[in-house]
């Protein structure tokens, strides 16, 4: 942005507007201006009056009625000169505009607009004004003045500049960068009018003259942006530009000022990205990496016209050149190279697969590397050549990528982002390619395993069929077995219980029947003393036996009693036990008081942790039997000839629903060996104390049976005894 040659009284833009425009405060203060915000008429008239304003931007919101009374006011302010005013609206409408410009306006913004836009349009009205001489109206100004004048604004800008007479329709000034842009001195673009410099057509296909023509209407309407446009370079070449018009009147003549900026980097650097896009999707769909490389060399060329690109492949062995691509040259030129040898002078590409590195040929009539195939290079028309290496990794070559130029020269730097971009993608289309190979080659070996192994498990099939109906033939001489020892079991079972039944009524039944034997014989002596005469003495000896005999046969009768309604027990009966649904904590608290009472002194402490609200519907008496069996057994069991042991009766929640219920005391424990047997019939430590050792063999009957639980016993000898009933809230 080049700086304003303003006097030095008027350094100052007014802006009367009650917006922020600090981005555009900041612009105007690197053109060494600056900027003064007011929000109302009066302060901007006083403004003003303090001179140093040198152009006033006022917004359509503050200048009045419909008739803007303020702006003539604004423009006439400053004595001796007439002050631009440039009216901002957010509304714009053809009407208002009309409007502005009978009250006095310099000109007519339409909000919203880029600051630079606005900056742009100050800078012009300002140079116009300041650097024209005034004359009178209807006279022209003379040639040379305008030249001097206007030149030295269009020379100090970095953008081309043309300055256009829109009656004649030619340019009456231009400096050096709209020569460079065009390729064409002034002298021959102030013969050409702007469809001149246009190709026929626009990329859309719009004829060039018509999109002038759309152009020109636009600007002479006020409007004020940029606008894409297409030139064309005296060489033909096309030039993608962003124009932006605006219209001038001064002294009677209408002058369009036209600025451009050259776009066609840009729009390449699109293309590229556009193009890597398309080819990385041409890549990941596994399209044929033929097609995949002329794509890329087409991509190339097009962003450096003139050049032309190839792609040598290295054979899997690493030393051997195949044929890639090359799609602006005949296709007998990749095959010439076919086959050849890698090496330190193998030509550009060659050369560059063997040193892992780029080769540049700067003129390949004289360059040694080219010895071999300096001929067929010049005889396709190419005299220099940038071989670049395309590495899979550290030490994998998979091919090279060169850029061929028809005359003996240097690359360009302007080369070197397409060649990284071009190797890049290049490795990544070869690369997955060989993956794929790769994988094919390894597809058809596992077809080829697959078969073999389907041959062996075939094989494997017939014998494990034959196998089997040998094992078929096991299994059922096994199942058979299995039946029979099943049976043995039940009738060893049975036997064992027997044998225990007939032990434990052995003793009672065995000793009422020697005293009943024995007061047979007392009364057959008795019988015949009675025939004889019968003596007080016999009789009263008699009478002390039977007493005796009787009480004898009495205990062992009712032990006998006992033992059968234990014996009664191990058949678990749910058929007489009543089914209900019942609070777990109240039918524990009710069950201990009977068992404590029934307990001899010293009577163990018994602690009660059940959690509340656990319900259960199942079989209170089954239970009641089963936990005074478990607190029986540790009574007598783990708390013998102790006075201070402790019951704990436990139960809590489970996350499947089931109900936890323990046992435990903290007296001598089980002996390991006892662990495994402490469930069967008959087996007790304390024979002879009055145990049948049916207790907890009952206990587990009834939890696995009637209440559908399990039972778990965790014991550790001189610390106590664990027994877990894990039941299901609702019983089976």
């Amino acid at each position: 942005m080049a700086q304003l040659n303003l006097p030095d009284t008027l350094h100052t833009i007014l802006i009367v507007s009650a917006a922020e425009h600090a981005a555009l405060a900041r612009m105007l203060a690197r053109l060494e201006l600056g900027v003064r915000v007011v929000n109302r008429g009066d302060s901007a008239l006083a403004a003003i009056a303090d001179d140093g304003v040198a152009l006033v931007l006022l917004d359509v919101a503050l200048a009045g009625s419909a008739r803007l009374e303020l702006l003539p006011r604004l423009a006439h302010a400053a004595p001796g000169r007439a002050l631009p005013v440039l009216v901002m609206s957010a509304a714009p409408s053809e009407e208002e505009r009309e409007r502005a410009l009978q009250a006095g306006a310099a000109g007519y913004l339409r909000l919203p607009c880029a600051p630079e836009e606005i900056v742009e349009k100050i800078q012009i009205e300002l140079t116009v004004r300041h650097a024209w001489p005034d004359l009178p109206r209807g006279e022209l100004p003379d040639v040379a003045t305008l030249e001097v004048n206007y030149h030295t604004l269009l020379a100090g800008s970095p953008d081309a500049i043309l300055l256009f007479d829109a009656v004649r329709g030619t340019p009456i000034d231009v400096n050096r960068n709209a020569e460079r842009l065009f390729g064409r001195t002034s002298a021959e673009l102030m013969r050409l009018r702007l469809a001149d410099l246009c190709p026929p057509a626009q990329p859309d296909g719009t004829p060039s003259r018509e999109a002038i023509d759309a152009l020109l209407h636009k600007v002479l309407g006020g409007e004020v942006r940029v606008f894409p446009m297409t030139f064309q370079h005296s060489s033909g070449r096309a030039v993608d530009c962003e124009i932006r018009l605006v219209m001038l009147e001064q002294h009677g003549m209408r002058l369009l000022h036209m600025r451009l900026v050259d776009v066609t980097g840009q729009r390449l650097a699109e293309a590229l990205r556009t193009g890597q896009n398309a080819l990385l999707e041409m890549v990941a769909r596994g399209a044929p990496l033929t097609e995949t490389l002329n794509r890329l060399l087409l991509l190339m060329e097009a962003q450096a016209p003139g050049v032309v690109c190839t792609i040598q492949l290295l054979d899997e062995d690493g030393k051997t050149v195949r044929p890639g691509a090359a799609p602006s040259l005949p296709p007998e030129y990749l095959q010439a190279l076919d086959g050849i040898a890698v090496g330190p002078r193998a030509g550009s590409c060659g050369t560059a697969m063997f040193l892992r590195e780029p080769v540049i040929a700067a003129d390949i009539a004289r360059d040694p590397l080219w010895e071999g195939y300096r001929e067929l290079a010049l005889r396709h028309g190419l005299r220099a050549c940038w071989a670049v290496p395309i590495l899979g990794d550290a030490s994998t070559v998979l091919g090279s990528f060169a850029i061929y130029y028809r005359d003996a020269r240097m690359p360009r730097t302007e080369d070197e982002r397409l060649v990284d971009v071009a190797v890049h993608l290049a490795g990544i289309a070869i690369e997955r390619t060989r993956r794929e190979a790769e994988l094919a080659r390894h597809r058809g070996h596992l077809e080829e395993l697959v078969l073999a192994r389907t041959a062996e498990l075939r094989h494997a099939k017939e014998q494990a069929e034959q196998a089997s109906a040998s094992l078929a033939a096991a299994l059922d001489n096994l199942r058979l077995t299995q039946d029979e020892l099943v049976r043995r079991d039940k009738l060893a079972a049975l036997g064992a219980l027997v044998a225990g039944v007939a032990h434990e009524l052995n003793t009672p039944i065995g000793n009422s029947l020697t005293v009943a034997s024995t007061m047979s014989e007392h009364l057959a002596t008795l019988k015949s003393r009675l025939h004889a005469g019968l003596r007080r003495a016999d009789l009263e000896q008699y009478l002390e036996a039977a007493g005796e005999a009787d009480g004898v046969i009495v205990r062992n009768l009712t032990r006998a009693g006992r033992l059968i309604a234990s014996f009664k027990q191990v058949a678990v009966d749910t058929a007489s036990s009543q089914r209900r649904r019942f609070r777990l904590d109240e039918f524990i608290a009710e069950l201990v008081l009977p068992l404590l009472a029934a307990t001899p002194q010293p009577r163990p402490k018994v602690r009660q942790q059940i959690a509340p609200d656990l319900v259960m519907d199942s079989y209170p008496g089954p239970l009641g039997q089963a936990l005074s069996a478990l607190f029986e057994n540790a009574v007598v069991h783990g708390l013998a000839g102790r006075d201070d042991g402790t019951v704990t009766i436990a139960a809590h929640g489970l996350d499947d629903g089931a109900i936890a219920l323990s046992v435990s005391d903290d007296g001598a424990g089980i002996a390991p060996e006892h662990v495994a047997r402490v469930y069967d019939p008959f087996f007790t430590t304390r024979p002879g104390a009055g145990a049948a050792g049916l207790g907890l063999h009952i206990t587990h009957n009834i939890v696995t049976g009637v209440l559908g639980g399990r039972i778990a016993l965790d014991s550790t000898p001189g610390l106590g005894t664990t027994f877990t009933l894990t039941l299901p809230a609702v019983a089976p």
